[in-house]
Protein backbone atom coordinates (compact mmCIF):
# COMPACT_ATOMS: atom_id res chain seq x y z
CA UNK A 1 0.00 0.00 0.00
CA UNK A 2 3.11 2.27 0.77
CA UNK A 3 4.07 2.09 -3.36
CA UNK A 4 0.54 2.80 -4.13
CA UNK A 5 -0.40 5.78 -2.24
CA UNK A 6 3.40 6.61 -3.11
CA UNK A 7 2.51 6.65 -6.46
CA UNK A 8 -0.81 7.66 -6.62
CA UNK A 9 0.67 11.15 -4.70
CA UNK A 10 3.51 11.92 -7.13
CA UNK A 11 1.28 11.32 -10.24
CA UNK A 12 -1.70 12.93 -9.67
CA UNK A 13 -0.88 15.72 -6.20
CA UNK A 14 -4.13 16.46 -4.87
CA UNK A 15 -6.27 14.35 -6.43
CA UNK A 16 -9.16 15.13 -5.07
CA UNK A 17 -8.98 18.99 -4.59
CA UNK A 18 -8.70 21.57 -1.95
CA UNK A 19 -12.34 21.29 -0.92
CA UNK A 20 -13.19 18.69 2.36
CA UNK A 21 -15.22 16.07 1.75
CA UNK A 22 -18.94 16.53 2.59
CA UNK A 23 -18.69 13.65 5.64
CA UNK A 24 -15.85 15.95 6.90
CA UNK A 25 -18.49 19.03 6.68
CA UNK A 26 -21.13 16.64 8.53
CA UNK A 27 -18.18 15.70 11.36
CA UNK A 28 -17.49 19.31 11.95
CA UNK A 29 -20.30 20.23 12.57
CA UNK A 30 -20.99 17.41 15.06
CA UNK A 31 -17.70 17.42 16.89
CA UNK A 32 -18.00 21.38 17.53
CA UNK A 33 -22.06 20.46 18.73
CA UNK A 34 -20.13 18.14 21.27
CA UNK A 35 -17.09 20.52 21.66
CA UNK A 36 -14.18 18.57 21.14
CA UNK A 37 -10.77 20.26 21.05
CA UNK A 38 -8.67 17.40 19.79
CA UNK A 39 -8.71 15.35 16.75
CA UNK A 40 -6.79 12.76 14.97
CA UNK A 41 -7.34 11.78 11.23
CA UNK A 42 -6.06 8.78 9.97
CA UNK A 43 -4.76 8.51 6.36
CA UNK A 44 -4.80 12.55 6.30
CA UNK A 45 -3.40 12.65 2.54
CA UNK A 46 -2.65 16.19 1.93
CA UNK A 47 -4.71 17.63 4.64
CA UNK A 48 -7.81 18.47 2.69
CA UNK A 49 -10.46 16.98 5.10
CA UNK A 50 -8.56 18.94 8.37
CA UNK A 51 -9.21 22.37 7.34
CA UNK A 52 -13.01 22.50 8.43
CA UNK A 53 -11.77 21.62 11.81
CA UNK A 54 -8.20 23.42 11.57
CA UNK A 55 -10.66 26.65 10.41
CA UNK A 56 -12.79 26.13 13.76
CA UNK A 57 -10.32 26.12 15.98
CA UNK A 58 -9.83 22.20 16.58
CA UNK A 59 -6.14 21.22 16.59
CA UNK A 60 -5.36 18.34 14.32
CA UNK A 61 -3.09 15.38 14.14
CA UNK A 62 -3.32 13.08 11.16
CA UNK A 63 -1.32 9.74 10.00
CA UNK A 64 -0.18 9.69 6.18
CA UNK A 65 1.82 6.31 4.52
CA UNK A 66 2.79 8.93 1.63
CA UNK A 67 5.86 11.42 2.19
CA UNK A 68 4.45 13.11 -0.96
CA UNK A 69 0.95 13.69 0.49
CA UNK A 70 2.95 15.33 3.77
CA UNK A 71 4.67 17.33 2.04
CA UNK A 72 1.51 18.60 0.21
CA UNK A 73 0.14 19.25 3.50
CA UNK A 74 2.77 21.08 4.68
CA UNK A 75 2.35 23.42 1.48
CA UNK A 76 -0.95 24.09 2.07
CA UNK A 77 -1.28 24.38 5.84
CA UNK A 78 2.13 24.87 7.42
CA UNK A 79 2.74 23.85 10.83
CA UNK A 80 -0.84 24.30 11.67
CA UNK A 81 -1.25 20.24 12.33
CA UNK A 82 1.24 17.25 13.27
CA UNK A 83 1.51 14.38 10.61
CA UNK A 84 2.56 11.00 11.74
CA UNK A 85 4.29 9.53 8.76
CA UNK A 86 3.60 5.72 8.41
CA UNK A 87 1.24 3.24 8.33
CA UNK A 88 -2.44 3.19 10.09
CA UNK A 89 -1.35 -0.62 10.90
CA UNK A 90 1.28 0.63 12.83
CA UNK A 91 -0.74 2.78 15.40
CA UNK A 92 -0.56 4.06 17.73
CA UNK A 93 2.03 6.81 17.22
CA UNK A 94 2.34 7.92 20.27
CA UNK A 95 -0.12 7.74 23.22
CA UNK A 96 -1.56 10.81 23.24
CA UNK A 97 -5.72 10.41 23.42
CA UNK A 98 -7.99 12.41 21.37
CA UNK A 99 -11.79 14.16 21.80
CA UNK A 100 -12.38 12.59 18.44
CA UNK A 101 -11.24 10.55 15.62
CA UNK A 102 -12.57 11.30 11.98
CA UNK A 103 -11.37 8.23 9.77
CA UNK A 104 -12.08 9.05 6.27
CA UNK A 105 -12.84 6.43 3.46
CA UNK A 106 -10.13 4.64 4.75
CA UNK A 107 -11.17 1.32 6.57
CA UNK A 108 -12.35 -0.28 3.47
CA UNK A 109 -8.93 -0.83 1.91
CA UNK A 110 -8.07 -2.91 4.82
CA UNK A 111 -8.34 -6.81 5.47
CA UNK A 112 -10.51 -8.40 7.76
CA UNK A 113 -7.29 -8.33 10.85
CA UNK A 114 -6.12 -4.82 9.77
CA UNK A 115 -9.81 -3.49 9.78
CA UNK A 116 -10.38 -5.04 13.52
CA UNK A 117 -6.86 -3.77 14.62
CA UNK A 118 -7.58 -0.24 13.17
CA UNK A 119 -11.16 0.39 15.31
CA UNK A 120 -9.55 -0.92 18.57
CA UNK A 121 -6.21 1.34 18.23
CA UNK A 122 -8.33 4.61 17.48
CA UNK A 123 -11.22 3.41 20.33
CA UNK A 124 -7.94 3.44 22.50
CA UNK A 125 -7.14 6.40 21.55
CA UNK A 126 -10.19 8.07 22.52
CA UNK A 127 -10.45 10.31 25.62
CA UNK A 128 -13.47 9.47 27.77
CA UNK A 129 -17.08 9.68 26.43
CA UNK A 130 -14.92 10.81 22.71
CA UNK A 131 -16.30 9.89 19.52
CA UNK A 132 -15.06 8.31 16.76
CA UNK A 133 -16.48 9.21 12.95
CA UNK A 134 -15.60 6.48 9.77
CA UNK A 135 -16.66 6.37 6.83
CA UNK A 136 -16.77 3.43 4.47
CA UNK A 137 -18.07 2.68 1.17
CA UNK A 138 -21.08 0.61 0.60
CA UNK A 139 -22.14 -2.51 -1.64
CA UNK A 140 -24.67 -0.01 -3.64
CA UNK A 141 -21.34 1.28 -5.01
CA UNK A 142 -21.08 0.71 -8.94
CA UNK A 143 -18.22 -1.53 -8.74
CA UNK A 144 -19.28 -3.51 -6.32
CA UNK A 145 -18.94 -7.01 -7.29
CA UNK A 146 -16.49 -6.39 -10.17
CA UNK A 147 -13.21 -7.08 -10.40
CA UNK A 148 -10.71 -9.83 -8.76
CA UNK A 149 -12.97 -11.64 -5.84
CA UNK A 150 -10.77 -11.92 -2.77
CA UNK A 151 -12.62 -12.70 0.05
CA UNK A 152 -16.84 -12.29 0.72
CA UNK A 153 -17.13 -8.67 -0.40
CA UNK A 154 -13.89 -7.74 -0.96
CA UNK A 155 -12.77 -7.33 -4.55
CA UNK A 156 -9.82 -5.58 -6.16
CA UNK A 157 -11.27 -3.89 -9.22
CA UNK A 158 -7.97 -1.82 -9.59
CA UNK A 159 -4.62 -3.57 -9.74
CA UNK A 160 -3.20 -3.21 -6.04
CA UNK A 161 -6.26 -1.70 -4.51
CA UNK A 162 -8.96 -3.87 -2.62
CA UNK A 163 -12.07 -2.64 -1.60
CA UNK A 164 -14.45 -4.28 1.39
CA UNK A 165 -17.72 -3.38 0.51
CA UNK A 166 -19.94 -2.54 3.59
CA UNK A 167 -23.70 -3.26 4.34
CA UNK A 168 -25.92 -2.38 7.64
CA UNK A 169 -24.83 -6.13 8.62
CA UNK A 170 -21.18 -5.76 8.70
CA UNK A 171 -21.09 -2.32 10.11
CA UNK A 172 -22.63 -3.85 13.26
CA UNK A 173 -20.64 -6.61 13.31
CA UNK A 174 -17.72 -4.71 13.15
CA UNK A 175 -18.36 -1.81 15.56
CA UNK A 176 -21.33 -2.78 18.03
CA UNK A 177 -18.26 -3.51 20.45
CA UNK A 178 -17.15 -0.10 20.10
CA UNK A 179 -20.29 2.64 21.38
CA UNK A 180 -21.94 2.32 17.69
CA UNK A 181 -24.81 4.36 18.03
CA UNK A 182 -25.57 5.77 14.58
CA UNK A 183 -25.13 4.22 11.20
CA UNK A 184 -26.27 6.94 8.36
CA UNK A 185 -26.17 7.21 4.52
CA UNK A 186 -24.08 9.71 2.54
CA UNK A 187 -23.60 10.59 -1.33
CA UNK A 188 -19.30 11.69 -1.70
CA UNK A 189 -18.22 9.98 -5.01
CA UNK A 190 -19.42 7.21 -4.11
CA UNK A 191 -22.35 6.00 -1.34
CA UNK A 192 -20.95 5.30 2.05
CA UNK A 193 -21.64 4.81 5.80
CA UNK A 194 -20.79 7.49 7.66
CA UNK A 195 -20.51 5.28 10.95
CA UNK A 196 -20.80 7.08 14.96
CA UNK A 197 -19.02 5.43 18.04
CA UNK A 198 -18.57 7.25 21.54
CA UNK A 199 -15.94 5.27 23.59
CA UNK A 200 -17.96 3.88 26.44
CA UNK A 201 -21.98 3.93 24.96
CA UNK A 202 -23.49 1.38 25.12
CA UNK A 203 -23.13 -0.72 22.50
CA UNK A 204 -26.52 -0.80 20.70
CA UNK A 205 -26.61 0.91 17.30
CA UNK A 206 -29.46 3.07 16.11
CA UNK A 207 -30.27 2.80 12.93
CA UNK A 208 -30.56 6.08 11.30
CA UNK A 209 -30.65 5.13 7.52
Amino acid sequence: MTEFWETAFNDKLEMWGMNPAKSAELTKNFFLEKSLKTILIPGIGYGRNAQPFIENGIKVSGIEISKTAIELAKKHYGNEMTIFHGSVIEMPFGYKEYDGILCYALIHLLDSKERKKLIQDCYNQLTENGYMVFTAITNKAPNFGKGKLIKKDRYEFHEGAKIFYYDQKSVKTEFNNFGLFEINEVNENQPMYLIKCKKNEKNTAHNNV
